[in-house]
């Protein structure tokens, strides 16, 4: 399956699911380990994986805001949006959970701001 693979300015990779379908597989392929991987407090966003072991602020917050950026929670409110942040570690899929749904065991929230969401917008277009 497919996910999107996108390239930070610093050169780090983070990848994000397209669906339920891939935030699974994306999750399955990185539970256990300690890849930072991030979702919006709400459902309906991609995981996010950043492929790095110890990613600076400013790439957790830059992976923090393209995953918020393909949420529905920012599709419906175009308004701040609180993401979790976790480990591989942190993940594991009890028997009988939906596609795409993972438990999580602790998390630290950040919140990214709508201009700063706004911002990569007009930069990617």
């Amino acid at each position: 399956m497919e996910f999107r693979k996108i390239v930070l300015p610093t050169g780090t990779k983070i990848f994000l699911g397209k669906n339920a379908e891939s935030n699974d597989e994306l999750i399955e392929k990185f539970k256990g380990k300690e890849n930072i991987i991030l979702h919006t407090i709400k459902p309906g966003s991609p995981f996010c994986v950043i492929d790095k072991l110890k990613p600076t602020k400013e790439e957790l917050h830059l992976s923090g805001t393209r995953c918020v950026q393909f949420s529905q929670d920012w599709r419906d409110n175009k308004s701040d949006v609180k993401v979790n942040v976790f480990t591989g570690k942190d993940v594991n899929k009890e028997k009988g959970m939906k596609v795409g749904t993972w438990h999580v065991a602790k998390s630290k929230t950040i919140n990214i701001k709508k201009e700063d969401i706004l911002k990569l917008e007009n930069q990617i277009k």
